[in-house]
């Protein structure tokens, strides 16, 4: 286990640099970067980036061609101005590597309009993304895991018919009709004012107690929660219920019941071991998809500032300090959780190995 351990590991390297690669080159051709917007908020009506640059440039418009679009009639010293600031003075390939061994030491430089590191930005933004994460991945499980169990149980009876009923609702609502539905409903729209909508916390934060700021800490979660949890525990549901009536239908739960085994002994003595591997081959892109994309309408719609929001305003902007090194930490975060998965596997079933593999 411990050789397939650190093969699992050293494979991580030539993935990671294979996905880093890709999206660098497609990145970096798109239309649109960075030099482009600043040249189009330079003709408009410009940024402290765009203003900074033109101060210390000729005023004087003169006529070019260039490799970027709109920048017809604009000063080419102001462009190579741009494109120092932003790196791109350099050739792509010479970009690339810089990046690969600044990131090789986790420096991820500053972001192009924030003026700000993108550790501190990323550690900053943890705290909601994380909250958000956490608890609806805790929840999911907590509430799918034993509806399925129950469902599998009492397949074709009334309570297996209505919860699929109302699984089936609660999964073809989206999760931002949801959270504006809460919104309306509970955070001062047009009927009760019981939770808040923006912030992780209160103003007062820091001034209240510790009991005081836990009920706080709560009381702002309770609605992104709710919205996410209700739109992510319908897929769980019905995979915990297959798997266990798979299992539950096979040679030896017959043999076990012919024995004299109890129902509970076969239920969670050998029937919840094995339908569980299915379900745990999933933890990995659940928490993936909830921790870090799944969030992020959620976050836009209760003004909650974390990573989801991050990396969308990145794309949007063409930040790609932030984009590259949110990548980065996505992807090494997701090949790490796939690897506990799979020892999670053997932790829970001691007949499977991989160190045949």
């Amino acid at each position: 286990m411990n050789y397939y351990i650190l093969r699992r590991l050293l494979l991580i390297i030539p993935t990671l640099l294979g996905i880093m690669t890709i999206n660098f080159f497609i990145v970096q051709i798109a239309p649109g970067g960075p030099v482009e917007q600043a040249i189009a908020q330079y003709q408009g009506i410009g940024d402290s980036n765009t203003t900074r640059i033109a101060s210390g440039t000729n005023s004087e418009i003169k006529q070019g061609e260039s490799k970027y679009r709109g920048s017809r009639g604009v000063d080419p010293e102001y462009i190579k101005a741009l494109e120092k600031l932003y790196g791109f003075d350099k050739p792509i390939v010479e970009r690339y590597f810089s990046m690969l061994w600044r990131y090789i030491k986790f420096d991820f430089g500053e972001s192009f309009y924030r003026n700000e590191k993108v550790t501190d930005l990323i550690i900053s933004k943890m705290p909601v993304s994380i909250s958000l994460g956490l608890w609806t991945t805790l929840l999911v499980y907590l509430i799918s895991i034993p509806l399925g169990i129950k469902k599998a149980t009492s397949h074709g009876h009334s309570f297996d018919i209505w919860t699929s009923t109302i699984v089936t609702v609660a999964y073809a609502l989206p999760s931002f009709i949801v959270a504006i539905m809460l919104i309306v409903l509970f955070a001062g729209g047009s009927y009760y004012d019981w939770f808040p909508l923006r912030g992780l916390t209160s103003d007062n934060f820091e001034e209240l107690s510790l009991i005081g700021q836990i009920k706080d800490y709560f009381w702002h979660l309770a609605l992104p929660v709710f919205a996410s949890v209700l739109g992510s525990f319908a897929t769980l549901t019905m995979l915990t219920k297959n798997s266990f009536l798979d299992e539950i239908h096979k040679q030896y739960v017959v043999t076990a019941r012919a024995k004299g085994c109890s129902d509970k002994r076969i239920l969670y003595g050998h029937v919840f071991r094995n339908a569980m591997l299915l379900v745990l081959a999933g933890l990995p892109a659940a928490l993936i998809g909830i921790f870090f994309t799944g969030s992020m309408l959620i976050e836009v719609i209760f003004s909650l500032d974390g990573l989801g929001l991050l990396s969308f305003e990145s794309v949007i902007n063409r930040d790609y300090p932030v984009i590259f090194a949110s990548l980065y930490m996505f992807t090494i975060v997701g090949l790490v959780l796939k690897l506990i998965s799979d020892i999670t596997y053997t932790l829970i079933d001691p007949r499977i190995t991989f160190e045949g593999r």
